[in-house]
Order: structure tokens, then sequence, then C-alpha cells
């Protein structure tokens, strides 16, 4: 059920009242008993996650991988845990 946050214009009460979407709107003040009340709409914070929300997006043709192609550095494993890996030198040449 949504929560509608209403105000009095007379006494400036402000509260919070779950209601279905099939109910109509409050009207009288619970404070001052006029027909004062109005709706409060409060702005959602929304966050959207993952590509594809905007046409701005920079995402990548179906089919085709993000990177298009380009190859990634890879590290080497080391067999014991706490050791770093030990860097390949370039082979000289002669």
């Amino acid at each position: 059920m949504p929560v509608y946050t209403y105000q009095c214009d007379n006494c400036g009460v402000r509260f919070e009242r779950n209601q279905k979407f099939s109910d109509p709107p409050l009207t009288r003040c619970p404070e001052c008993s006029k027909r004062t009340l109005r709706k409060i709409f409060t702005p959602v914070g929304i966050v959207f996650k993952g590509s594809g929300f905007y046409a701005t997006d920079h995402r990548s043709p179906s089919g085709s991988s993000r990177a298009n192609g380009s190859k990634t550095e890879t590290s080497e494993k080391s067999d014991k845990p706490g050791e770093t890996p030990a860097k390949s030198e370039p082979a000289e040449k002669s």
C-alpha cells in the first residue's frame, strides 16, 4: 500500500497515511476539521543500475564484447599464498 503525505492549508499540520490506490483522497484535516487538506508529492530516490537505461549509455552492439576485441593484461598467479607473481621479462634482441 502506498504512503501519501497530506498537509492542511489552514493549520499547517502535515501527516502521512497508508491508502489503497482505489481509496479517495482525504479532504478533512484531523486537527482543525476543515476541508483544506491537499496531497504533497515528494520526490522519490531512484537508482538505475546496469546498462541500457538511456540512449546515451555506452553499450556494446548485440553479439560483440565490450572491449571490442582489445586484449587486457593478465597477471601470472603465484602458487604460494602471500607471494607476488614473477613478471616475465622481454626477450633480448641479438
